[in-house]
């Protein structure tokens, strides 16, 4: 996949001696930013940063890879490989695509469940240039010849390729040109050590301050032409689970809102208006969310209980629960795991309104 260069030039950012200042300059720098209405059109390519500094948040990852970055184009060599690591939406793929952008070179974009055979691996890695960048999504998800087959590419830029079988089988290596595999995971630690340690930089993306995904949804209606104050932006940043991308999904919705309603612009009490009616309260809690901890509440007293026994009141799958809804409802202190089971927290009684028996 060629990575688009934008068509802005990037104006260096003055140095100022307050966070609150430069905050204020980068959010004017992004706003100036306006894409075509055929790259922007619910098209999530068109509202991705293509630089690094147009990326918000993450700013220990920004700093490690600003130098990996510099000191990688001093040498004129590859970036080491990378693997980004945390809870699914925060910008790994885009990050990707940003260090493509940033070293001028090409990023190929797959997942692990598409390779499936050897030949899948293989012929991306026959394709690559100097240079390029390979982005593996759910990299913990490889099976073990696809894995066997990375090793010593990663190590050695070499492809070997069993010929033949039984007795009379061959191995012919392939040499390759340098690149850059950037790994993506939800669960780190279900990668094999072997592949883990061959990757230089092992990084985690956290999940994002309010102030923060206020500038990426401010940034994002800019891009879509949508008008929106400051409130309102704040409003929609505070119901999207610290998450950029739930943050872009609820602005578009609060936009079809405010389209449907003919209000020019997006307001507080019009962001609030509209994720209420979408079912999203003033934490980002959803419909089930609400679900699993009123059914917790009402049905097993708060808890101790079963994640099965929660599964089984709300008709919700085990594994569902387990992945989509409870890290965020642990993240803020609304639920509790120990070895006994899920209980509700004080925190989550007051929110719901509930009293606690």
């Amino acid at each position: 996949m060629a990575i688009k260069r934008s068509s802005q030039e990037d104006k260096p950012p003055r140095k100022k001696n307050t966070s609150s200042v430069n905050q204020a300059n980068q959010k004017q720098n992004l706003l100036s930013a306006k894409l075509t209405a055929t790259e922007t059109e619910n098209n999530e390519e068109g509202i991705r940063p293509h630089k690094l500094a147009d990326y918000i948040g993450q700013k220990e990852l920004k700093q490690i890879l600003n130098i990996a970055i510099a000191a990688a184009k001093g040498r004129q060599e590859p970036l080491d490989h990378l693997l980004l690591y945390g809870p699914p939406g925060l910008g790994k793929t885009t990050m990707s695509l940003i260090l493509a952008s940033e070293m001028e070179v090409n990023c190929k974009i797959t997942a692990a469940p598409a390779l499936e055979r050897p030949r899948d691996i293989t012929g991306l890695l026959i394709g690559l240039k100097p240079g390029d960048i390979l982005f593996i999504d759910e990299i913990h998800r490889l099976n073990r010849m696809a894995e066997e087959l990375l090793y010593p590419a990663m190590e050695d830029y070499r492809l070997d390729i069993t010929m033949g079988k039984g007795q009379s089988a061959k191995i012919r290596s392939i040499k390759l040109p340098p690149f850059t595999l950037v790994g993506a995971t939800t669960k780190v630690g279900s990668l094999t050590s072997p592949l883990r340690d061959r990757f230089g930089l092992i990084q985690r993306l956290r999940f994002y301050e309010v102030d923060e995904l206020t500038l990426i949804v401010q940034r994002t209606a800019a891009i879509l032409q949508v008008a929106v104050t400051d409130n309102g932006a704040a409003e929609i940043a505070r119901r999207s689970r610290g998450t950029p991308r739930i943050a872009n999904r609820l602005l578009k919705r609060v936009r079809d809102y405010a389209q449907v309603k003919k209000i020019p612009t997006i307001d507080q009490s019009l962001a609030g208006e509209a994720l209420d009616l979408f079912n999203v309260d003033q934490r980002g809690l959803d419909w089930t969310d609400r679900l699993v901890l009123t059914t917790t509440i009402e049905q097993f007293g708060g808890g101790p209980v079963g994640l099965e026994a929660i599964a089984a009141a709300t008709g919700e799958d085990a594994k569902t629960i387990e992945e989509v809804y409870e890290p965020y409802l642990l993240q803020i202190g609304y639920l509790n795991r120990t070895h006994r089971g899920r209980i509700v927290t004080k925190a989550a009684y007051e929110h719901l309104g509930k009293t606690k028996l």
